[in-house]
């Protein structure tokens, strides 16, 4: 149990309580998880908790919202370590970088995926694919239009198609290669080839 830091800004407070929530989420499972147990393990009141978070609900998505920062702190990452012009290896680095946030596993993940949480689930998926959209936007389409002519019309909504297309590929299709998705990525976003790409 954490013990409680009466010197803890509300920022600071409200920032452990997800923090907390995230951990127990993610090892007992959404439905498992009471506003009791996050409160025992930060070291604070039960009523503290609704203080920040009026209810579940309000607290999940704090908790999603970390996760959807992951992964866009992981796309920006990639953006900034990838060599200018090599189209194939960013290829390669981005489905590298995609596959390592579907793989994120337990029982929340499970709970989310349920049928019971789709309505939850297409709201987080909705709210990171169009987070790692935004996050595109200002880096890599930009780099890109700086050195190449961008062959596609509606950029931004072909990202968001593409990328949620990707994620439900990958879901309902575990085993599929990454060469599919890059050669799907490549086709959507009529990049050059791989031989042109030096």
């Amino acid at each position: 149990m954490a013990t409680k830091n009466l010197r803890s800004t509300p920022d600071e407070r409200a920032a452990e309580i997800v923090r907390v929530a995230q951990t127990l989420f993610a090892t007992r499972g959404l439905l498992k998880t009471s506003f009791s147990d996050i409160a025992r393990e930060v070291g604070v009141a039960r009523g503290l908790i609704y203080h920040y978070f009026p209810d579940k609900d309000s607290l999940i998505d704090a908790v999603l919202d970390r996760h959807i920062e992951t992964f866009v702190e992981a796309v920006r990452e990639w953006d900034a370590a990838r060599e200018p012009g090599n189209i194939d290896q960013a290829l390669r680095d981005c489905i590298t970088v995609f596959r390592a946030q579907l793989r994120t596993v337990g029982p929340m993940h499970t709970e989310l995926q349920s049928v019971e949480s789709s309505g939850l689930y297409n709201r987080f998926l909705h709210q990171a694919v169009t987070a790692i959209v935004d996050c595109l936007e200002l880096t890599t389409i930009e780099a890109y239009a700086a050195r190449h002519k961008i062959e596609i019309e509606h950029v931004r909504e072909t990202f968001y198609v593409l990328i949620y297309g990707l994620v439900g590929l990958a879901r309902n299709n575990p085993d599929i290669s990454d060469n599919v998705l890059i050669d799907i990525t490549r086709q959507v976003l009529r990049l050059p080839s791989a031989p042109s790409d030096n």
